[in-house]
């Protein structure tokens, strides 16, 4: 059944909802893993691998031989799939949730690996041409302050005057469609074949159908999660003591892409942009108060609603916290703004922004000239085709591509993956805190006494799964990596007040991510010399005409300098921000 083949919500029937997790998340750019040949041989040759070693579950050395990859690259797809299984409810795989530093240890079930696998020959949406190109010049300038001389066009202002970011709901059609063409292979690498009388009949067991969690959430009529293999009907009452029977593959087939049509067009009116606006940049600049972007949550419908006023965060898995096409102003959201378990920063530019909650997954795409801060993020960050971006985050795994001129503030437990067409990155450990950071890494499941920020992992600049950016044919080099920021260029990053409600958790006074010893040498360098300018400064021999003057002096400067540096924005939305929580309350 198709995309658009009419099905109602109304209907008393569960919806399978495709987990973006998998595509935005899950793709690893390895050509090997696009093109394997006999995929259904690598199921035994995996189970060989295993049953070597007296173990049912794959391990890093397991992916590495059978399919001939290094170790880095096999614990890589290991950890990758890690990061996107879902981990909610009591039939989560242990690999889902075990600790970063126990993955390879618990190992992946063959089936979630084999389905994995499969999905890595997905190829992005090929975006259509941005709306405005005439506008790409006004909002990225061609400036830079690293190269100091004026080229025409950045290679990203080049990528983005041919084409833009797809809207979410676009995203979702064609990756469903993906799904929808390429189901009846994947059941096929879980079924089973049996003797039916005078001929061999394909049957999926209950315990391999499970196994597509990794790619659908399902919802029942009212909204709520349920396990997959309650959902279909042929193995709800299925249980480990009396396991339902296996079912021919072509009923679970039909059966799936007929409430895979549900899920689509739940999927499509999430995404409809017909009743409520529209839901991305129209190629104009959006100059907005801090007010009216701190305390506005939108969903992927473009319905608005006051976080400040609700009482519990919505945790529902499908729900996105979107940060979208806001240029020249700050955004501030706290934990009452936000709501679901994923983060999406896109188009913005020259702004200042703050998303100081936990996520599971977060994403920053297509930004320029801003400052990003963002909560813990406990499974995955990804960054792509950003310029001149510094990003503060503490986060399980990032992966950055295609970006240019940006500086990344990590506190991370995985080695950041650099991959793609980048240009003058720079990587630095965290250096900030706020009061709810630890409450929130523990929420995220994130120990800051690791942090692998300078444990680069550099990989090739072609992404297969993007034909439009590196169409085939072409040759594939190493990216470019990072370099550190130098101790003495370090400074911590003080972030405003929020207006926080009486805590029983202690508050986060410092940063608790453990600072190198060289960098934190150059901090204690830098705070005495402050102190000593202050006092030689109080203490001058001065009468009081020349130390008002001097007083004067001081603050003038400092004057043009926040005018100068465009911080000044920053200080009148804050104190905007404040003014209205206030009035509110």
């Amino acid at each position: 059944m198709n995309v658009g083949t009419a099905c109602t919500a109304e209907e008393d029937r569960p919806w399978l909802h495709l987990r973006r997790e998998p595509f935005e998340h899950g793709l690893l750019p390895l050509p090997s893993l696009m093109h394997l040949d006999g995929i259904d041989s690598l199921r035994s040759r995996l189970l060989s691998h295993a049953a070597n070693h007296g173990r049912q579950r794959v391990e890093t050395s397991d992916i590495a031989a059978a399919l001939s990859l290094p170790e880095t690259q096999a614990h890589l797809v290991l950890d990758t799939l890690a990061s996107v299984l879902p981990d909610d409810g009591i039939h989560a795989d242990p690999l889902a949730r075990a600790p970063i530093d126990s993955i390879d240890s618990v190992g992946a079930n063959i089936d979630d690996l084999i389905i994995f696998l499969y999905i890595q020959n997905y190829r992005k949406l090929v975006p259509r041409p941005y709306r405005d190109a005439a506008a790409v010049g006004e909002i990225w300038p061609s400036t830079s302050a690293f190269d100091r001389f004026l080229p025409s066009l950045s290679p990203l202002q080049m990528r983005l005057a041919r084409r833009s970011v797809p809207f979410q709901a676009e995203e979702e059609v064609h990756q469903l469609t993906w799904v929808q063409k390429h189901l009846p292979s994947m059941l096929g690498l879980l079924a089973e074949l049996t003797n039916d009388e005078d001929s061999e009949t394909k049957v999926v067991p209950a315990e391999k159908f499970e196994h597509l969690g990794l790619l659908f959430q399902v919802h029942d009529s009212s909204g709520n999660i349920i396990h997959l293999n309650q959902a279909a009907p042929f193995f709800a009452n299925s249980d480990p003591d009396m396991p339902a029977a296996p079912v021919p593959l072509y009923q679970v087939l039909d059966w799936m892409l007929e409430h895979i049509c549900a899920a689509s067009e739940h999927t499509f009116e999430k995404g409809s942009t017909k009743d409520n606006g529209p839901l991305y940049n129209t190629g104009q600049d959006v100059d907005i108060t801090m007010v009216d972007a701190s305390c506005t949550t939108t969903g992927p419908t473009g319905i608005t609603s006051n976080g400040v006023s609700q009482p519990n965060r919505d945790w529902s898995p499908e729900s996105v916290t979107y940060v979208d096409a806001v240029t020249r102003t700050s955004v501030l959201k706290g934990d009452a703004d936000v709501k679901g378990t994923s983060l999406k920063v896109s188009n913005c530019h020259d702004t200042a922004i703050y998303v100081l909650a936990p996520f599971k997954y977060a994403s920053v795409v297509g930004c320029s000239d801003s400052i990003i801060i963002l909560g813990p993020v406990g499974k995955a960050l990804r960054v792509e085709h950003c310029e001149r971006v510094q990003l503060v985050v503490p986060c399980a795994r990032i992966s950055i591509a295609n970006c240019r001129e940006c500086v990344f503030y990590l506190g991370v437990s995985q080695q950041p993956l650099i991959l793609g067409d980048n240009h003058k990155l720079q990587v630095a450990p965290y250096n900030t805190f706020y009061p709810r950071l630890e409450t929130h890494l523990a929420v995220a499941g994130l120990n800051p006494a690791v942090n692998r920020w300078d444990k680069i992992l550099t990989l090739g600049v072609v992404d297969p799964h993007d034909s439009l950016s590196h169409p085939a044919g072409v040759a594939d080099a190493q990216a470019e990596g990072a370099t550190f920021v130098h101790p003495d260029r370090y400074t911590s990053f003080m972030v405003p007040g929020l207006s926080e409600e009486e805590q029983d958790q202690p508050l986060t006074m410092s940063n608790p991510f453990p600072l190198p010893k060289a960098y934190l040498l150059a901090q204690q360098q830098r705070v005495p010399a402050m102190e000593n300018l202050r006092q030689m400064l109080k203490d001058a021999p001065l009468n009081e005409s020349n130390k008002r003057e001097l007083s004067n002096a001081i603050h003038a400067h400092f004057k043009e300098w926040i005018y100068a540096s465009g911080n000044v924005r920053q200080l009148y939305d804050i104190q905007i921000s404040d003014r209205d929580v206030r009035n509110m309350d």
